[in-house]
């Protein structure tokens, strides 16, 4: 994960937490949620910055476990979601999860983080860790210029769908689209794969 990212998710972990609780309910990525997850499977939230997806999850009946590489976004979900379990792990390595250890992995506009040399392998580490017939639900914001930071510093990597692709090898593509996010308002390409059993 970028550094700078990281730093920018750290010190402003409150204040991005209120922008994230503040926005409208993510009601089109939910539906994809439950039209392609397995239902009670094992579920990991990679990236999950304050926690609200991953709490969603679990009350859907997706038993969820949150990652993210912030350790100030991880305080501010464990104090706002105290019964949801939170861990460190950073992309592209995410060396705290082992292979093909979740049925279910959703990665929301987490990966325009990554330096665009990153793209390729976090993907590929993505599926590993998915079990044989997993699904992984993948989005990122699409960069309307070539790669940019923010005003928080943050980086938003300009890349090629083909390096997703590359990344998930020989995965059967359940879903495949480009749209503006219902709750950040944001363009965002969104991808579902699965793992072949």
């Amino acid at each position: 994960m970028d550094e700078q990212t990281i730093e920018a998710y750290t010190t402003g972990a409150r204040q991005f937490a209120a922008k994230w609780r503040n926005q409208p309910p993510p009601t089109d990525m939910c539906a994809l949620l439950h039209r392609y997850f397995t239902p009670g499977g094992k579920t990991a939230d990679i990236g999950c910055g304050a926690g609200r997806d991953v709490a969603w999850l679990n009350d859907r009946g997706f038993p969820s476990v949150g990652y993210d590489a912030t350790e100030g976004l991880l305080e501010q979900a464990a104090t706002d979601f105290p019964s949801v379990v939170f861990k460190r792990a950073a992309l592209p390595a995410l060396d705290a999860i082992g292979r093909e250890t979740y049925d279910n992995v959703l990665c929301e506009t987490v990966i325009m983080h990554l330096p665009p040399d990153e793209i390729t392998p976090a993907c590929a580490r993505l599926f590993e860790i998915l079990r044989p017939a997993g699904t992984l639900y993948l989005s990122w914001r699409v960069a309307e210029t070539a790669s940019t930071r923010g005003a928080a510093g943050r980086l938003f990597a300009e890349f090629d769908a083909a390096w997703v692709m590359a990344g998930l090898g020989d995965a059967e593509f359940l879903f495949d689209d480009e749209a503006v996010n219902l709750s950040s308002g944001r363009r965002v390409h969104r991808l579902i794969a699965r793992r072949r059993g």
